[in-house]
C-alpha cells in the first residue's frame, strides 16, 4: 500500500474522485426536485439537466444548466491546477486530465454510469490545450447555433480539437488527447444512433 503515499497516485485519485461528482444530478435534485437520470436522455451533464428542468420551469433550467456546466469543467481544472503548482510532470498532468474525464463518464458514485464527459473534457483541454480548446469553443458555437443539436455540435467540437493539437503540437505526445477523444465519442454512441433513426432532440 506504499503506493498511496506517492504524490501522483494521490493526485490521480483525487482527479477520479472529484471528476466522478455528479453536479448535475445533485443540482437538479436539489433546486428542482427532479431526477435527471430518470428524465431525457439520463445524462448527468448540463443538457439534460436544461432538457428536464425546461418542461417546469424554463428560468431555473438556465441557471441550472449553466451552474452545471461550470461546475462539470472546473472540478478537472482545479485538480490540474494544484497539482500545477505542486509541481508534478506533464505526465502526471495528463494522466489527471484522463482521470478526471474518466471519473465523469464513470462515475464511482453512480454504480460507474454518468455524463458524456464534454464540460469535464473541455476544462482539463483548457489547462493543458488552451489554443485547440478555444477553436474547439469556437467550433461549438457555430454548430450548436447552426444546427443545434448539442451531441453534434460536441462532436465537431472534439475533431476540431483533437485535429488542432496535431496541427500545433506535431511533437508533444497524443496518446492522452486521443483517449479523451474515445471515451467522449463512445459516450456519445447512444446519441449518434439516434441521430441517424432521426430521433435526437435540438436544444432550443
Amino acid at each position: 500500500m506504499d503506493f498511496l503515499f506517492n504524490p501522483n497516485v494521490q493526485f490521480f485519485i483525487v482527479a477520479y474522485l472529484v471528476g466522478g461528482i455528479p453536479f448535475g444530478l445533485l443540482l437538479s435534485k436539489k433546486f428542482a426536485g427532479v431526477d435527471i437520470k430518470a428524465s431525457g436522455s439520463g445524462s448527468i451533464g448540463a443538457t439534460n439537466v436544461l432538457r428536464v428542468v425546461k418542461e417546469t420551469n424554463p428560468a431555473l433550467a438556465k441557471k441550472l444548466g449553466a451552474a452545471t456546466l461550470a461546475l462539470d469543467a472546473l472540478k478537472g481544472a482545479l485538480v490540474l491546477i494544484v497539482a500545477y503548482f505542486s509541481g508534478v510532470s506533464e505526465a502526471t498532468l495528463w494522466g489527471i486530465s484522463v482521470l478526471a474525464v474518466i471519473g465523469h463518464c464513470f462515475s464511482p458514485y453512480l454504480n460507474f454510469e454518468g455524463g458524456k464527459g464534454v464540460a469535464t473534457g473541455m476544462g482539463v483541454m483548457m489547462f493543458m490545450l488552451p489554443i485547440e480548446t478555444i477553436i474547439a469553443l469556437v467550433v461549438w458555437a457555430i454548430g450548436a447555433k447552426v444546427i443545434k443539436i448539442s451531441s453534434l455540435s460536441s462532436l465537431t467540437a472534439l475533431a476540431a480539437l483533437m485535429i488542432a493539437s496535431f496541427l500545433l503540437h506535431p511533437e508533444m505526445a497524443h496518446a492522452p488527447v486521443i483517449l479523451i477523444g474515445f471515451i467522449l465519442f463512445y459516450k456519445h454512441i447512444p446519441n449518434l444512433i439516434r441521430l441517424f433513426k432521426g430521433e435526437e432532440k435540438r436544444v432550443v
